[in-house]
């Protein structure tokens, strides 16, 4: 009962005031609501590639730039997955569907995290506390596993359909809600809620969030950061994989370069959650997701900066972020 009392409640308040300030403009309610839930899966999509990396910055404090290239492998694996299950992705049943997709999905999580592995031993552990470095480096061994998919997989774009059961949508009135962006906001729930439930009742969390307070504190105590920090950067990779064949089956292609195409997105709902915050980090992805879907639809010339206004006004109303984690 504390801990609600003790929560901030007006940056949860921005997403639904978001909504329903664009109903005015959108006229239609069956548009408004076809477009909100477009937005609201799009933003969980954003959360699951960006949860990741919001941990990885918020416990080590690493600017990781080349996030991306975990994004496009575990899109890039789903295809080759999916492309053996032709059987499963070609039925109209669901249940066959998923069990086409959820393998996929746990291949891809366990390369990216693999690749992670590597990637925090031979290219971030030399350059912890040197953030210009971190950013130099970082895009470098982005650049080198951009290239590393193309000879495995090929430069071209590879097309990611979604399996038979997923496509369409279902009726509400008239409104046209698509079957696998349901699935999406259902996918992204799961991961907040593990992701809360972790950090908030299992010593593993405290441990991180300890961590994320104060380092020096928790390694006086005896634990070992470091092997914190590989975990946390590992399971920060598998998301970002997980989040990419969300992301290949939302756009139905992939493309060696899509993982970069997304860092843009990635790093401001980080700073709008404020720079470790997984809750901070869900509603920056919403508000993204809505403001993208909304601006495309009302305003598409604009479309490609609306996000970047909103991450200024929601700077110039809180300047640490909706939910700051650390000062930096």
């Amino acid at each position: 009962m504390n801990r609600l009392r003790e929560l901030d409640w007006k940056p949860l308040a921005l997403v639904p005031l978001l909504a329903l300030a664009v109903l005015p403009f959108v006229g239609s309610a069956s548009t408004w609501l076809t477009l909100t839930v477009a937005g609201l899966a799009m933003g969980m999509i954003i959360f699951i590639i960006a949860s990741g990396l919001t941990l990885v910055f918020g416990l080590m404090d690493v600017l990781n730039f080349g996030h991306g290239v975990f994004i496009a492998l575990g899109a890039f694996v789903a295809t080759s997955v999916l492309g053996a299950m032709g059987d499963w992705t070609g039925s109209a049943v669901l249940w066959r569907n998923l069990v086409a997709v959820l393998p996929a999905m746990v291949v891809a999580m366990l390369v990216a995290g693999a690749v992670g592995l590597a990637f925090e031993r031979f290219i971030v552990r030399p350059v912890y506390g040197q953030h210009l470095k971190q950013i130099l480096i970082t895009m470098g061994g982005m650049i080198i596993g951009e290239e590393l998919i193309k000879v495995v997989w090929g430069p071209q774009q590879i097309p990611l359909p979604l399996p038979e059961g997923m496509k369409g949508a279902w009726l509400l009135g008239d409104a046209a809600v698509e079957k696998y962006r349901v699935v999406a906001v259902l996918v992204g729930l799961a991961v907040f809620a593990l992701l809360a439930w972790v950090l908030a009742r299992t010593k593993l969390g405290l441990l991180i969030r300890a961590g994320v307070q104060d380092r020096e504190m928790v390694e006086a105590l005896g634990y070992r950061i470091r092997r914190l920090f590989v975990g946390v950067f590992v399971a920060g990779s598998a998301l970002a994989g997980l989040g990419g064949v969300m992301w290949g089956l939302y756009q139905q292609s992939v493309v060696p370069q899509m993982g970069a195409q997304v860092n843009i997105l990635i790093f401001i709902v980080i700073i709008i959650g404020g720079l470790g915050s997984t809750g901070g980090a869900l509603i920056g992805a919403l508000l993204v997701g809505l403001m993208a879907n909304y601006t495309g639809f009302l305003l598409p010339k604009v479309a490609l900066f609306s996000n970047i206004a909103l991450m200024v006004a929601v700077l110039l109303w809180r300047p640490q972020g909706v939910y700051p984690v650390a000062n930096r």
